[in-house]
């Protein structure tokens, strides 16, 4: 049988069962849980932020006690383990290649198979008398109920879509309510997914900002480090306006902009700030050069924005596979599109 390594960091200890030691772990998380957390938000070493797939146990569970399955991504499991204080159970943990639980499902490795897999390989038919699983509801997608049945003699049971909802879920004998089965999109859910966002935009941002520096130094004739600095310096700063307005006011302002296809809500943020910084660039406006930058910005920012709103299409309630396929057969050409011309806008008042 293969279980886990009982030397991760989170690991407290080991509990003996018939197919060897089971790693131990507890509700309470360390600072160093929480660290790890902050950094993975960010983007810091986030696809390495996993737990070792395979069998573990919460408190100290018996024969009877329930079986949870969980992704490897270590945000999920300690969500998990922190809203079951003072509980004994079982924590099956799934490779999922350290993604959460909801896009694991829809990406297949969340999936029916995995599920039968890791089942088998962590002995767990010799550890526990009953025949159930607790899956999160979200990982509906991903698994075939009665296929997990057929192979394994399992019964899969779908808990609660908040992982704080499952101590009354298993008080009530494994009923959910209504309010359990609903998933909202909050401003605190959606802010929370704004830094990792933000961090891979600014990256390419970056690239972007030495880019257009360096033609703007090799630009007007005979003006070189001046023309870089007054031109490269607000090229740099409408760059980070359209990533402000893609990757931040976007998510905050979800509900309340116009549409239903983020591209748009993207699109109404980029456009709205795009006319502010124009305004605020109104002086240069009287040169040739001027109404070309302008122009330019007005495309290539909402443009922009309108990319990056759609990169939350895969963390909304809102949407569906087919409908986020749907909206970039018609929003990434048109995003392409404005991107080029305004890119073209803005070369040519470079050079004029």
């Amino acid at each position: 049988m293969s279980l886990p390594d009982l030397k991760q960091p989170f690991v407290s200890g080991a509990l003996q069962t018939p197919v060897g030691l089971v790693p131990q772990v507890l509700s309470s998380l360390t600072p160093s849980d929480h660290l790890g957390s902050f950094k993975a938000r960010w983007g810091i070493g986030r696809m390495h932020y996993v737990v070792e797939p395979g069998l573990y146990a919460l408190g100290t569970p018996d024969e009877k006690s329930p079986v949870m399955v969980t992704a490897s991504y270590k945000m999920s499991f300690d969500r998990l383990r922190e809203a079951l204080p003072g509980r004994n159970m079982w924590i099956l943990v799934l490779d999922t290649k350290g993604i959460n639980v909801w896009c694991a499902a829809g990406k297949g490795t969340f999936g029916t198979m995995e599920l039968v897999s890791r089942i088998e390989s962590s002995g767990l038919t010799q550890i526990v008398s009953h025949r159930e699983l607790i899956l999160p509801q979200l990982a509906g997608p991903g698994v075939t109920a009665h296929e997990v049945k057929k192979l394994s003699g399992f019964k899969v049971i779908y808990g609660p879509i908040r992982a704080t909802d499952l101590p009354a879920f298993l008080d009530a004998g494994l009923k959910a309510t209504p309010q359990m089965r609903i998933k909202t999109f909050p401003i605190g859910e959606r802010i929370a997914l704004i830094p990792i966002e933000l961090v891979a935009a600014l990256k390419a941002g970056l690239i972007l900002m030495a880019i257009l520096f360096l033609i703007t130094f090799l630009g007007r004739s005979g003006e070189g480090w001046a023309n870089a600095l007054h031109q490269g310096l607000f090229s740099a700063l409408a760059i980070l306006i359209a990533i402000l307005s893609g990757a931040v006011l976007t998510p905050a302002l979800l509900p309340w902009l116009p549409g239903r296809a983020f591209s748009i809500k993207g699109v109404s943020v980029g456009l709205f700030t795009a006319v502010l910084f124009v305004v605020f660039r109104l002086n240069q406006g009287i040169t040739l050069a001027g109404r070309f930058e302008m122009l330019a910005w007005l495309l290539l920012i909402p443009a922009f924005s309108a990319f990056m709103a759609m990169n939350f299409t895969g963390a909304s309630t809102y949407t569906s596979l087919s409908g986020v396929k749907k909206e970039m057969r018609w929003a990434v050409p048109f995003q392409i599109g404005a991107g080029i011309i305004g890119f073209i806008l803005w070369l040519g008042s470079q050079f004029i």
